[in-house]
């Protein structure tokens, strides 16, 4: 290849004269080492569809300036989120509703691709590059991003050459969206929020909560977000048609409960597995035909995921009370029977590693990821008020508010 045809030029993302070539870069990173199960993700024709709920986004592409062929894309978002937590009026209490958050603006980098036969060029360092300085012109103080903590050459880009380092490591849940319903406890009682009231609730029990989205009522009014759930144990005073509001519920509540939020992401994307052999996708199917056929025996069937299925994410996961992990449980169970309602076949969530309410949370270890690696760099100084000082050196915490526009 001459050098001229090595120019790579970095410009922004046309949805006209782009949409073919980059689908076919996708297709092209997508493919599995030979003889294994590989992930594929369906975007339905819209590269931007996960960053676009986003309050600022953009997406670049590399092409070569003398072919114009496609060979790399990367899609950033931008938004204000907590990044720590400070007390007023000289208190001492560890009482969420007596700390103030601390909020920074954020950018966060999603699906970096460079095609197999471009690699080695620069090319994914030259996207990253440009994607900060969109960042820094937009005022970001730090930059982040999701990567497998096996995934060694994505790890080796962003923390040799670009500057990150390793920050989180949260857990990535996944339970099967089963043939039958599961049932919720009858010992718990179930309120749907509107959004208005779920914004109340978390701004007031989780805005100091890492990763807070400071537009969290954007969030919660998305046409994606398909409610926000409360659950108390049953018997006490609140419930769907005596409810008071959240203020009220906050002022006087039980001695346990717990909220989730379900986002839909079957809307947004499709995903599929690819790489089974006969033997397996048979056996999968018998789980599911017993399951079906015989509910009561609590079988567990392996869903249709073979093909292209949609997923439901829990998002907004918290609660209080010793009792509150058995109501995350209950809340799992009724997120399984919407996520069966609408025609997905996994339900997801992402919590941090040290959760609490972790254990409350159903899922399959085959299809989870126990650690999740977060990467972040700071970009800039003038956003924050100091008071955290430089977020990337900062501990964990026992929770993480993950972002379902992200996920």
């Amino acid at each position: 290849m001459g050098d001229e045809e090595c120019v790579i030029v970095v410009r922004e993302f046309d949805h006209r004269k782009d949409l073919a070539s980059v689908e076919e870069v996708e297709k092209r990173c997508e493919v599995g080492p030979g003889g294994k199960l590989s992930l594929f993700t369906d975007l339905l024709g819209d590269p931007i569809c996960r960053v676009r709920h986003s309050p600022a986004f953009l997406m670049l592409v590399a092409e070569l300036s003398s072919t114009k062929e496609t060979v790399g894309m990367i899609r950033g978002c931008i938004k204000t989120v907590t990044c720590g937590k400070k007390l007023y009026r000289n208190t001492k209490t560890s009482d969420p509703s007596e700390a103030l958050p601390i909020y920074t603006k954020v950018a966060y980098i999603l699906g970096l691709r460079v095609s197999p036969s471009h690699r080695r060029m620069g090319i994914g360092l030259k996207l990253v590059r440009r994607m900060e300085d969109w960042f820094v012109q937009n005022g970001v103080e730090y930059s982040y991003l999701a990567t497998e903590n096996d995934n060694q050459a994505s790890v080796n880009l962003f923390t040799d050459k670009c500057g990150y380092s390793k920050f989180r490591t949260p857990s990535v849940l996944v339970n099967p969206v089963f043939a039958h319903r599961l049932p919720v406890s009858n010992r718990v009682t179930l309120i749907k929020l509107s959004p208005s009231d779920a914004e109340s609730l978390y701004r007031r029990r989780f805005s100091t909560t890492e990763f807070f989205p400071r537009d969290i009522d954007s969030v919660l009014s998305n046409r994606l977000s398909l409610g926000t759930f409360l659950a108390v144990p049953r018997g006490c005073c609140y419930t769907q048609g005596s409810w008071p509001g959240s203020d009220k519920f906050l002022s006087e509540p039980p001695e346990s409960w717990a909220v989730l939020s379900v986002w839909n992401c079957k809307d947004v994307f499709r995903l599929e597995v690819r790489g089974a052999s006969r033997m397996r996708k048979t056996l999968a199917k018998t789980t599911r035909i017993v399951d079906k056929l015989l509910p009561f025996l609590r079988l567990p069937s392996i869903p249709e995921v073979f093909r292209p299925f949609g997923l439901h994410f829990l998002y907004g996961l918290g609660g209080e009370g010793p009792s509150a992990a058995k109501l995350v449980n209950a809340l799992c169970a009724h997120a399984h029977n919407l996520a069966k309602e609408g025609g997905c076949s996994v339900v997801a969530t992402e919590v941090a590693n040290r959760e609490p309410l972790k254990v409350g949370v159903p899922h399959w270890k085959m299809l989870s990821c126990n650690e999740d690696l977060w990467c972040i760099k700071r970009l800039g100084e003038d956003y924050s008020d100091g008071y955290v000082g430089d977020w990337t050196k900062s501990p964990p915490g026992f929770s993480i508010f993950v972002d379902p526009r992200e996920f």
